[in-house]
């Protein structure tokens, strides 16, 4: 399993934090999304068919990209 936490600028409320989970929770692969709003931190866990490009890709398209990485597991 793979898993990254990472910063997203953009969560301003408790609507951003559910939009990005339940929009990554989605993605099949993905076993874990938990998005704090204090923080803006974004911790996704996942394995395959899933792939780090593919929650990247989703995760701009859905204005809530992520910039700097915290953690690569």
């Amino acid at each position: 399993m793979e898993s990254k936490t990472f910063t997203v600028p953009n969560i301003s409320c408790g609507h951003c934090t559910h939009t990005i989970e339940s929009e990554v929770s989605e993605l099949a692969g993905v076993k874990s999304v938990k998005a704090e709003q204090a923080s803006k931190q974004v911790t996704v866990q996942w394995d395959a068919p899933a792939s780090w490009s593919q929650i990247q890709a989703l995760l701009q398209e859905i204005n809530y990209p992520p910039e700097g990485l915290i953690q690569i597991n």
